[in-house]
């Protein structure tokens, strides 16, 4: 007798790989899909922090929400939604970023939010 493989058994590595590739696939998507959320949340604090620091700026000729968009990368730019306020002592800012999906006709993964305080400058006499 021969030491090959049972002649009934002949390509079933072939046909269990062909079976697993789907789930391969979907744990690759996933994960990438899980990258890019945690992009939309690092690209909306960027945001937040650069609209609520050029709002802090007594003298500054750009507005909060321009900063915030311009410190983003552009394809992250169009998806957000930044607010700026405060009150005296302080200027604030919030960045909403919605979380793209990697693969076309799949649903909304949310929005990315996050906000920032940065005191505002205080005007000195000399």
């Amino acid at each position: 007798m021969r030491g090959g493989p049972h002649p009934r058994e002949r390509g079933q590595v072939a046909l269990e790989l062909i079976g697993f590739v789907p789930i391969l696939l979907l744990l690759g998507l996933a994960t990438i899909q899980l990258g890019v959320a945690a992009y939309a949340v690092s690209q909306a604090g960027t945001a937040a922090r650069a609209a609520a620091r050029t709002e802090s700026y007594e003298e500054s000729d750009t507005d909060g929400a321009s900063a915030g968009r311009a410190a983003m990368s552009d394809w992250m730019a169009d998806r957000a939604d930044i607010t700026v306020g405060g009150g005296a002592g302080e200027a604030t800012a919030t960045a909403r970023v919605e979380i793209p999906s990697i693969v076309p006709g799949v649903g909304n993964f949310g929005t990315a939010e996050r906000s920032a305080v940065m005191p505002r400058d205080e005007e000195s006499t000399p």
